[in-house]
């Protein structure tokens, strides 16, 4: 994208009281990001959910310069940005409407691989726990998975750290801005991500410290991951919340079983009970779940066979997913111009003959 239309984009992200929800309907409505600053408050207080108030906050607010110095700050430091209208922003991701409207990061990443995996519990994480984790990222390394966390202590800096001795890559998502690491102490561990994945955060480098902010950040933990683990978790933590949103978004969650009456079991075992998430032991549990173990098998020559005999929608589809693998069905739906419920009947026909795989998140690929 050009600096020019970027800086639109920073600054509409820049708003205060327009979360990335509203910022895409803004969007929506007058055409651009540019546009936006151009409206008057009578205009963009016709928009649904916005109003008179916040539409005259919006011409009141002189975000412009401060998103310019923030283009200068992300030249000068060498950071990339990813808008969700840019083809490489994570397609896990747009699927979620309050997804942000823009993220800074550090690295070098494939945000569309096939494999996305966050591995996230308690800051306090005892021997068991690190050992689970530990033992998991090495029985599922051969599938080359991406390993998603947020780089705080206990079970988080673990998955990282196991990632890169196993030579997968990483992301550490941030509930800071890029130039603050923390804790301060895991700089170096962000240093060596960017070598072997990235680290990432949606707040620009004029964002203040602020907790709560941690709290907004696991909602991406959870988007960007096909299914997220929990490995050990008080009765109430960010691990939980992670899995919360895993579970709002429809992607799959696991947990790690304790000890009855452990406290820093307490959440998974509740998550498990609830039937909020399936239970784990081990790698194995995982690549049946996510149906790994069947991909790896599966004989791709027999789709050649049956092509001929598939009807011009389904062609289409097959065709469609030879160039966009792993496409969620809603992208589907419009690029192929079906109908979604349409669809959703041909997909699982095409699923059981075996022509394709769905994956977790409403994803499919070509057999």
């Amino acid at each position: 994208m050009k600096p020019q239309e970027l800086v639109f984009y920073i600054a509409t992200a820049m708003l205060q009281d327009i979360g990335p929800v509203k910022a895409k309907q803004l969007i929506s409505y007058v055409g651009s990001p540019e546009q936006i600053f151009k409206e008057s408050p009578s205009t963009l207080k016709k928009i649904p959910t916005i109003g008179e108030a916040l539409a005259k906050a919006i011409c009141e607010q002189h975000v412009m310069e401060q998103a310019e110095k923030e283009l200068d700050y992300i030249t000068k430091n060498n950071i990339s940005v990813l808008t969700y209208v840019d083809e490489a922003y994570p397609h896990r991701m747009k699927n979620c409407e309050d997804s942000p409207l823009l993220f800074f990061y550090k690295g070098d990443i494939d945000f569309n691989r096939s494999k996305f995996i966050s591995i996230v519990g308690t800051r306090n994480a005892t021997d068991y726990g690190k050992r689970c984790c530990k033992n998991l990222i090495a029985e599922i390394k051969s599938y080359n998975p991406v390993i998603v966390s947020g780089l705080a202590f206990g079970i988080d800096v673990c998955a990282h750290k196991e990632a890169l001795e196993n030579g997968l890559d990483t992301i550490a998502v941030l509930g800071t801005q890029l130039g603050q690491i923390s804790p301060t102490c895991h700089t170096d561990i962000a240093k060596a991500i960017t070598q072997q994945g990235c680290v990432m955060t949606e707040y620009h480098s004029q964002t203040k410290f602020d907790s709560k902010l941690f709290v907004r950040r696991n909602r991406i933990i959870a988007a960007l991951s096909d299914a997220t683990i929990v490995v050990e978790s008080k009765k109430k933590g960010g691990a939980l919340i992670t899995a919360d949103f895993a579970n709002q978004y429809n992607r799959d969650v696991c947990a790690f079983p304790g000890n009855v009456g452990n406290n820093y079991s307490e959440g998974c075992n509740a998550l498990i009970k609830s039937n909020k998430a399936a239970l784990i032991e081990s790698g194995k549990d995982l690549e049946q779940l996510l149906n790994w173990d069947i991909e790896s098998k599966t004989n791709k020559s027999p789709q050649r066979e049956l092509f001929v005999t598939l009807s011009d929608d389904e062609k289409r589809i097959v065709q469609y997913l030879e160039q966009n693998p792993d496409s969620l069905i809603d992208r589907i739906a419009i690029d192929c111009g079906i109908a979604t419920s349409k669809l959703s009947s041909l997909l699982l026909t095409m699923e059981f003959t075996g022509l394709i795989t769905c994956l977790p998140g409403k994803r499919f690929r070509n057999n």
